[in-house]
């Protein structure tokens, strides 16, 4: 019997293997395809390589903002090109710590749960103490548009595969993914159409900055709000998308489509309903969300497989952190939690920190919403960058930062700030003590900040 098996080797599965290695030989990893991550082959990094050719083609294009004159022209097969070199080579370096693991402790193949302390894999029964669940997650597929269009029909796994962008594309979806994909493919030079099922785009939760967004990326994105195709069919080497639109019938033609509403666990394939009937309803686990355990069984669910942390540095972590939880089982403890840090990387781009907007009305906490636009501040106008806003939220008793949402230039370096302001523990006061350096966009940050101290003050 084995003192630990590891089922996936994703970022929480590589993580929860290098530290497990520290404290036991006794063990066995299991992987379901390559070696590497969704995030070097799928994910992070090439999404990012193909946001920052489009965004570079965007300022160049929008370079008179800055009196600037340009003369570029757009060849998407050196920009794939560039995807995948540097793709290969974050893979190249996971691949590389991986190739120095025990090959003994390595098993290729899809596992299966027999009972809470055996799996097989491969026809083959592996027993062990505890298991991490770490098998990752998969883009939601329209399985009937999917047979329809086969592959015309594409997803996040297949649209870094393109050795040249086609022409046009319709997106179908307006989350995080959506966004970041269907403004990058716009600003190569693709003709981009997104469908909306709602009045919503990206991750933002406060009214205010939501319409911020949806009118920003309306000037640039042909959006779709509140409306789905009725109708897709192949005509041709194009498909045709018929779809209702202000009571009328209208239709485009675009070379593909991509579907991104979303992602799914991929824990419902590994038989967990032959542990207890109820399993089988995999968005309702008994997963304990400080312990990361499985009910009360010897098994700890991390990553994306789990429904709350789909974040690759929270996976890193919390596939370390369980590890211990496996080896003293059943003496199981919480596992530390970090700030809550989820980013966009849209133009502007989105954050979100600590807790949104819906969490804290959902929750029915009292906060002050301290808010600044970046349309008129200072840094962000000699950027010609000067779009969006940001809000802060501040307890109502404790004057202490409690959450933030971001919707500007350079949201990701400035979340990082307010994440770290609000793991200090610090009040708006302890906050607007600290220095602002002008002319920077943090000084959005105190300009929001005392808004809210205002608000604060007047209720003392």
């Amino acid at each position: 019997m084995y003192d630990l098996i590891i089922i996936g080797a994703g970022t929480a599965g590589i993580s929860a293997y290098n530290e497990a290695i520290k404290y036991t030989q006794n063990i066995l990893i299991i992987n379901d395809g390559s070696w590497d991550t969704t995030c070097a082959r799928v994910g992070c990094m090439p999404s990012k390589l193909l946001i920052s050719s489009a965004n570079r083609m965007h300022d160049i294009q929008t370079a008179e903002e800055l009196a600037l004159k340009h003369n570029a022209v757009i060849d998407t097969s050196d920009v794939m090109q560039r995807v995948h070199v540097l793709r290969e080579r974050f893979i190249r370096a996971t691949l590389k710590g991986v190739d120095q693991w025990d090959s003994s402790h390595k098993i290729s193949g899809k596992a299966k749960f027999i009972d809470p302390q055996t799996i097989e894999v491969n026809g083959q029964s592996y027993r062990a103490k505890s298991f991490i669940v770490a098998v990752g997650s998969r883009p939601n597929i329209d399985e009937t548009l999917k047979q329809k269009l086969k592959d015309k029909f594409i997803t996040s796994n297949e649209i870094f595969e393109f050795s040249q962008l086609p022409k046009s594309l319709a997106v179908i979806g307006s989350g995080i993914i959506a966004i970041e994909l269907a403004q990058a493919m716009q600003r190569l030079g693709v003709q981009t159409t997104m469908f909306a099922r709602s009045q919503k785009v990206g991750a933002l939760t406060s009214p205010i900055l939501q319409k911020l967004a949806q009118e920003q990326f309306s000037k640039e994105l042909n959006i779709k709000f509140k409306t789905l195709p009725d109708e897709i069919e192949i005509q041709a080497d194009k498909i045709k998308i018929n779809f209702t639109e202000n009571d009328q019938t209208k239709s485009i033609e675009v070379e593909y489509v991509l579907g991104a509403t979303g992602r799914q666990s991929n824990i419902d394939r590994l038989g967990l309903d032959q542990l207890n009937s109820t399993f089988k309803d995999i968005k309702n686990l008994p997963i304990d969300k400080e312990t990361k355990q499985l009910a009360n069984l010897p098994i700890f669910i991390v990553g994306d497989a789990a429904p709350d942390a789909p974040i690759q540095h929270e996976a890193a972590l919390t596939g370390k952190q369980v590890v211990h939880n496996c080896l003293n089982y059943p003496e199981v403890k919480p596992i530390s939690a970090l700030i809550p840090l989820a980013i966009v990387f849209c133009h502007p781009e989105m954050a979100i920190v600590g807790k949104s907007f819906k969490q804290l009305e959902d929750q029915h906490i009292e906060f002050i919403r301290g808010f600044v636009s970046y349309e008129n501040q200072g840094r962000a106008l000699v950027l010609a960058e000067n779009s969006g806003g940001i809000e802060v939220y501040i307890a109502k008793k404790s004057g202490k930062l409690l959450g933030a949402e971001l919707f500007c230039s350079q949201a990701e370096h400035l979340a990082h700030l307010l994440a770290w302001m609000i793991d200090a523990d610090q009040d708006i006061y302890q906050i607007l003590k600290k220095p602002f350096y002008h002319p920077t966009l943090e000084e959005g940050l105190r300009t929001a900040f005392k808004h809210a101290r205002r608000q604060l003050d007047a209720l003392l």
